[in-house]
């Protein structure tokens, strides 16, 4: 059996021929009908002619032609117009001439090339057809000549019309499409920053401080299976970030939160960076984003202390609120020789950017005293 939710879909899927080839020969058809004689466009006011077998060749080529107005606007135009000549100086007035305002309208709103052209040729060769028509007998002023030359004229606009706009809608949706792709674009690499920049950060400042522990081997192999650690958490992270951008991914790939903290503050630790841990309050129940935006924060201020104030004191603190989570994390720095704690600046300025999506405030700082201070205040959800 066919399934009549489909047929829909399947007619849109058609070609555009194929879509309106129905409307023309319904045109065609009711033009023939004897109740609709005589009842079409009348240009001029001749006699009404009785049908006979010039007329049906008359109707077809006013009808039918409409098959092709989206595919082939101009030739569609040509044939209609072409019609409508001849049923107006053979006195038929069908019905199908109804047609030549529609094929005006298809080619103001589809014909791509030689719009002006088109336009100023139908106009001229209007004035003709109005001269043949007087000497036929036509008895029409020149104001009725005037009212539907203006007519068809609207008909054209009304097509621009729905051409400018469907050009502008296409327009808007590549702004969006593009628009969305750069923060796409954005988003995979900010998360790409975090999660690499972070770990091969801890696995340098390991691998330098084991050059030097060649006399302690335990010390040396301990420092060795940090590194493994490190390694392994990084390929760990960059497998969950791969699921979440994969669009088959399952429900079960996550990124990471606050609950991670500790382990990314102990791996800081093993790196050889002294840091302090304290969180106070309980995590909303409700908090989307907030808790990776909080993770990402402290993430980033010990990768820059590992970076540019390795070995100096570093203290983490998060609250959490009932409509918000604040994180400072800030490193005393006073063994550091850089002049800036943030590199370029990529991080911090992702940092930011996730904040201010979120509707919270992030400042990065010198400390007055020496070292560097991260503040984060992000909105997450109350509790139930």
């Amino acid at each position: 059996m066919i399934d009549l939710r489909r047929v829909p879909d399947r007619w849109r899927r058609c070609d555009v021929t194929v879509r309106d080839l129905p409307f023309a020969l319904l045109l065609a058809v009711a033009s023939l009908l004897p109740a609709l004689h005589g009842q079409g466009t009348q240009v001029g006011d001749l006699p009404t002619r009785p049908f006979d077998a010039l007329a049906v060749a008359v109707i077809a080529l006013q009808a039918l032609p409409l098959t092709v107005r989206r595919r082939w606007p101009a030739v569609c135009l040509v044939l209609v117009s072409l019609g409508f000549v001849g049923d107006q100086l053979l006195g038929y007035h069908a019905f199908s001439g109804t047609a030549l305002p529609i094929a005006l309208l298809s080619a103001g709103a589809y014909l791509e090339r030689h719009r002006r052209a088109a336009a100023m040729l139908l106009s001229a060769a209007y004035v003709p057809l109005a001269v043949a028509l007087h000497r036929l007998g036509a008895t029409e002023p020149v104001e009725g000549f005037v009212v539907f030359y203006l007519a068809l004229v609207l008909a054209w606009g009304i097509g621009s019309w729905l051409r400018s706009t469907r050009a502008a809608e296409a327009e808007r949706r590549h702004r969006v499409a593009e628009a969305s792709r750069t923060a796409e674009r954005t988003r995979i690499a900010r998360e790409l920053h975090d999660v690499v920049t972070h770990h091969v950060t801890a696995m340098v400042v390991q691998a330098e401080a084991a050059r030097y522990l060649t006399a302690a081997p335990a010390r040396l192999d301990e420092t060795l299976s940090a590194i493994t650690d490190t390694g392994r958490r990084a390929i760990t992270d960059l497998r969950h970030l791969l699921d979440l951008l994969n669009p088959d991914h399952g429900t079960d790939a996550r990124m990471p939160s606050v609950g991670d903290l500790p382990g990314l503050v102990e791996q800081t630790r093993r790196a050889g960076q002294p840091v302090e841990f304290t969180e106070q309050g309980r995590p909303a129940e409700s908090t989307g984003s907030a808790e990776l935006a909080a993770y990402r924060v402290v993430q980033e201020a010990l990768t820059n202390a590992l970076k540019y104030a390795h070995g100096s004191r570093t203290v983490v603190q998060v609250q959490h609120g009932a409509r918000e989570i604040t994180v400072e994390v800030s490193t005393d720095g006073s063994d550091s020789r850089t002049a800036s704690p943030g590199g370029s600046g990529r991080g911090l300025a992702g940092l930011r950017e996730r904040v201010d999506v979120l509707g919270g405030e992030f400042s990065a700082d010198r400390q007055p005293g020496g070292g560097f201070v991260v503040r984060a205040r992000i909105p997450a959800g109350s509790r139930a």
